[in-house]
């Protein structure tokens, strides 16, 4: 804080030399604010839909399509390396709404009949982007050593994803919650002994279950 303090003494000296006796609030304020991190934007941006959404201001299928024009607006791209929480949740989130972002257009595409080609090749795209958030959520659990971290399966309305569909709580975090249908990944999480077979309710219920 050192480098802030001299450069806010230096400042308000040239107020004072010229002249300028009173100084507003805003001078020492300006100084001292913490500059927003690429995290604090894309997390508050993210958890701004999610008010709107619970809210009923916008439906699922608004909230991925304007989650998905952010990043391209911002051209979000996901880290090399997680050695944080933070970078293992935002490469979560980025690889987790690129996927449900293409499964919904394929889905959209196969339900007016077609293009057959182009849902081939949302369904192949979003599949890789699953692949990738699976791999992720398996570094950041890696470099949380899986410590207090709790997953199970989660009740769905949904026959296909019933049995199939887990969550994961990272338990030190607030609003840090996974999921996957990954088998491999669960193998890892019954391997680690994080893994209840007692199906629950999932923390957020009213997102997993709603379609778009």
């Amino acid at each position: 804080m050192g480098f802030y303090f001299y450069l806010l003494k230096a400042q308000l000296s040239v107020k004072i030399s010229n002249g300028y006796e009173k100084l507003r609030k805003s001078d020492y304020m300006n100084y001292f604010k913490p500059k927003k991190t690429i995290f604090d934007d894309f997390f508050e941006h993210r958890d701004m839909l999610i008010i709107q959404h619970m809210n009923g201001d916008i439906n699922k299928k608004e909230y991925l399509e304007l989650n998905y024009k952010y990043m391209l607006d911002k051209n979000i791209k996901p880290f090399q390396r997680i050695d944080s929480f933070e970078k293992g949740m935002y490469n979560y989130q980025y690889y987790n709404m690129m996927a449900k972002y293409h499964r919904m257009i394929a889905q959209d595409i196969k339900d007016k009949g077609k293009h057959i080609s182009y849902y081939s090749k949302y369904l192949s795209e979003a599949d890789y982007y699953y692949n990738e958030k699976d791999k992720t959520s398996f570094r950041l659990l890696r470099f949380l050593q899986f410590e207090n971290v709790e997953s199970y399966f989660i009740k769905m309305e949904s026959p296909l994803l019933e049995g199939k569909l887990y969550e994961i709580l990272l338990k030190d975090y607030e609003y840090a919650v996974l999921h996957s249908k990954s088998l491999w990944l669960l193998s890892v999480l019954k391997k680690e002994n994080v893994f209840s077979e007692k199906r629950k309710k999932s923390v957020i219920d009213y997102y997993v279950n709603q379609r778009y």
